[in-house]
């Protein structure tokens, strides 16, 4: 099995294809697994990284919560980037990697071609943050206290959610039995250290302004924490262009792949062509 070590934590990676790098960061439930449909097909004509994040087995579970945080994460693609030989790449993440895709743009802006951000959040709302933070304890106690399958019952109810499982309950089927081989204790310590402490969106205006890395969001219409965040993206900075996907949630990447590929190619044929340019104004 290929690793990365990377400050306190081996990380698991796969790549395939050859040409432009792509690489590909994650959403909390999920797993370098959730994009093996974006892998196959962009893999005919880029070379395609994705790497399990730090507490997602088989890369490592550090025991120590310090080995956690949301920096760490953006400097894990960084470090899975250098491992691989790659001075450039487009970035793509879906929700807790697409946070993790814009604050690798705006760290390592040099690094990044391009940054894809499907289902891109809040992150913390910062008129309630200590509601926010008792939410998040609440969270990581259920996976330290209940376990995987319970915290499963909860995501095949979730209204963002729902959507794949009606759509397509093949792909469903194989999100949940990826789910049941997470680390829960390693899913708890990402709750507490990854997401319940990273800056709220809503407070990042100043660095959204300055982003000069190409920038697409994309959103389903049925997840409406994600288009307020999508909103507020296209609002503030001129580097940002927002898709909103009909009829569907969180995952816009299994529950509509071709449109995702579609919209991808042609905004990635913008930038390597140096066609894009930012919003005036």
């Amino acid at each position: 099995m290929p690793y990365i070590q990377s400050d306190g934590a081996r990380l698991y990676y796969e790549e395939a294809g050859r040409g432009i790098p792509i690489v590909f960061a994650h959403e909390f439930s999920g797993d370098l697994y959730s994009w093996e449909k974006q892998i196959q097909h962009f893999s005919r004509r880029y070379r395609c990284i994705a790497f399990n994040a730090r507490g997602y087995p088989p890369s490592e579970v550090p025991s120590a919560l310090s080995r956690y945080s949301h920096q760490l994460a953006v400097d894990d693609v960084a470090v899975v980037m250098r491992h691989c030989g790659v001075k450039q790449a487009h970035i793509i993440g879906c929700s807790m990697g697409s946070r993790t895709t814009l604050d690798f743009g705006l760290t390592y802006p040099r690094m990044a071609l391009s940054l894809t951000m499907i289902g891109i959040g809040s992150g913390g709302d910062p008129r309630n943050a200590a509601q926010f933070a008792r939410d998040a304890e609440k969270r990581a106690r259920l996976y330290e206290e209940a376990g995987l399958a319970e915290v499963l019952k909860g995501l095949r109810q979730a209204s963002n959610r729902i959507r794949l499982k009606t759509k397509n309950p093949r792909a469903w089927d194989d999100f949940a039995r990826r789910f049941m081989q997470h680390s829960a204790q390693g899913c708890a310590h990402i709750t507490r250290r990854v997401m319940a402490k990273r800056v709220s969106l809503f407070r990042m205006e100043k660095q959204l302004r300055a982003l000069k890395v190409p920038s697409h969001v994309i959103v389903g219409d049925e997840d409406p924490g994600a288009i307020d965040a999508g909103l507020f993206m296209k609002k503030v900075s001129p580097a940002v262009r927002l898709s909103v996907v009909a009829d569907t949630g969180h995952l816009v990447n299994l529950e509509e792949p071709d449109l995702m590929h579609r919209m991808t190619e042609d905004f990635f044929a913008l930038v390597e062509s140096a066609q894009w340019r930012a919003r005036a104004g």
